[in-house]
């Protein structure tokens, strides 16, 4: 059984917590615990043995936490996500692959793609695909037609694969925090459009991806994965892009398991993650 909970900090809250679980005869499995002390907040990820009355148990925790305290307890086990895409493979073909064989961590819903070009692999993998094409249409019913779509399924979180379009506020609005795209840049350098461009141009050291909640600002949302390789003079920006499809994969899927298995905090658009 997981537990999370997210309050403002007070002396003894891990103690008080651990005297509930020890009364009831739960043994604690894991647990991590973080206290930003600029903001005064406490978070914690508690595994612990099953409990017959999870409801009983929520209500025991939360009266020693200070008001206004987040808990929940068992969290949905097995998420449901829509993929959105744009042309590029690399990490739509990761998602699926890792969907079939069940080790995703979630069920894949459907595909929504502003191009046609990825429906044959969803349909090599018997994933429902919708093509909504952009082109000769504005955005806000290009929008309406994607948000048709999703509202047919009961999704937990949209996954924006190199899905290359600027969702509107509205959109995020409706999603708050539940909106992951992938990144082709060590943010906060070279936000928006051809990062590998910009980072050839500059002659930079390092490159990297990173994995990060959609909000209203370009690229800005909380962060909760990146990673870096190494570069050098003789990479072309066609060799950065050849080698940023590796990381962009990996990092999207290690912030995806974070995020079914429910260890990312966000706050102040920032992020506690426990690994």
């Amino acid at each position: 059984m997981i537990i999370v909970i997210q309050c403002k900090d007070q002396v003894g809250l891990v103690a008080s917590i651990s005297a509930i679980l020890a009364k009831h005869q739960l043994n604690i499995i894991s647990m991590r615990e973080h206290v930003d002390k600029t903001e005064n907040l406490f978070f914690m990820r508690l595994n612990i043995d099953d409990s017959k009355d999870e409801v009983l148990l929520e209500t025991y925790i939360k009266d020693v936490l200070p008001p206004g305290a987040i808990i929940s307890i068992n969290p949905k086990p097995s998420k449901k996500v829509i993929v959105m895409v744009s042309k590029e493979y690399h990490c739509l073909a990761d998602i699926l692959i890792r969907n079939y064989f069940g080790t995703f961590g979630a069920t894949v819903q459907c595909v929504i793609g502003n191009h046609a070009i990825l429906q044959e692999i969803c349909q090599r993998f018997d994933m429902p695909f919708y093509h909504v094409s952009h082109e000769d249409i504005s955005k806000n019913e290009f929008e309406d037609r994607v948000a048709t779509i999703i509202d047919q399924y009961n999704t937990d979180y949209i996954v924006l694969a190199k899905f290359m379009r600027i969702l509107s506020p509205s959109v995020v609005a409706k999603f708050p925090m539940r909106i992951i795209n992938i990144h082709h840049s060590f943010l906060p350098a070279f936000i928006g459009a051809n990062p590998y461009r910009q980072a050839f141009e500059r002659g930079v050291k390092l490159i990297g991806a990173t994995a990060h909640f959609v909000s209203n600002e370009l690229d800005e949302g909380p962060i909760i994965a990146q990673q870096i390789i190494p570069v050098n003079h003789s990479f072309t920006a066609a060799d950065m892009v050849q080698a940023g499809k590796e990381i962009e994969t990996s990092v999207l899927a290690k912030a995806l398991k974070l995020v079914f298995e429910d260890r990312v905090f966000v706050y102040n658009n920032k992020t506690v993650v426990f690994e």
